[in-house]
């Protein structure tokens, strides 16, 4: 039997939604009935490959291309999504980038760049969508933090900081929004099988696999449904949270 999640016809806004977790997310959502715009920066084709596999399937999705740096451009996107579908009900935090090097040899642009997409971009998309949320007392932001906000890794200050900030962003924020029925939760993935995990994965994969306790690689498609989860009227009643999605990493 199949159960309502309460997501058909909700308007989803997913940052990067081109590849990867991003992509599965805006899948899962859309494969609901939800009516899904997902912002990406630079992958054209990426985009417009998502787009065409999910009209094809008979999904309302639609890509703006956004760079989540920038306020201005973040504002009239959202802007945009409200005018067109009349409402934001769902909002996911997905677009980051990673810069690993050891502290000394980080550059000025590895920090800035990590720091500016993963926390700057998380607020100037939810300081845009939030207003839209509050005018109905309603909504569900997700946001995708990383096993490394909580669990130190050699050569990721600058990811781990950003990430770490995520989960006190999510927490901080579910307080401020509680009262207007708004839930704010992250979810954490371990290392999953996307572009962005590619140099780790293949750099040591035993190794790592032996941090992991279900010793495998976690899928796009597994963190796609904890988002779902959070976003679903099954989580009516869960804000504040932080969920690892990770196969129990550095656990041993």
């Amino acid at each position: 039997m199949t159960q309502d999640s309460g997501l058909a016809g909700k308007a989803v806004i997913v940052t990067g939604g081109s590849r990867g977790i991003g992509r599965a997310i805006v899948e899962r959502f859309a494969g609901d009935g939800a009516d899904v715009t997902f912002f990406y920066r630079d992958n054209a084709a990426a985009a417009d490959e998502v787009v065409a596999a999910a009209r094809a399937a008979g999904w309302a999705v639609a890509a703006e291309r956004v760079d989540v740096r920038d306020p201005a451009a973040c504002a009239a996107a959202v802007e945009r999504v409200a005018e067109r579908c009349g409402r934001i009900d769902v909002l996911v935090n997905n677009a980051g980038v990673i810069r690993d090097n050891l502290l000394a040899l980080l550059s000025d642009d590895d920090v800035r760049t990590v720091l500016e997409t993963n926390v700057g971009g998380v607020f100037n998309v939810t300081r845009a969508v939030v207003p839209h949320m509050i005018s109905r007392r309603s909504g569900r932001i997700v946001n995708i933090g990383s096993v490394a906000g909580e669990k130190g890794g050699r050569g990721q200050t600058n990811y781990a900081a950003s990430k770490g900030a995520i989960n006190a962003f999510t927490r901080s924020l579910a307080a401020e929004l509680a009262s207007r029925r708004i839930t704010v939760n992250c979810v954490a993935p371990g290392v999953i099988e996307t572009e962005m995990s590619a140099a780790v994965r293949e750099q040591a994969p035993d190794e790592v696999r032996a941090r992991i306790l279900l010793r495998r690689f976690g899928t796009a498609q597994e963190v796609a449904h904890a988002v779902w989860f959070f976003a679903s009227r099954y989580a009516d009643y869960v804000t504040g949270q932080v969920l690892h999605v990770d196969g129990g990493f550095k656990m041993e």
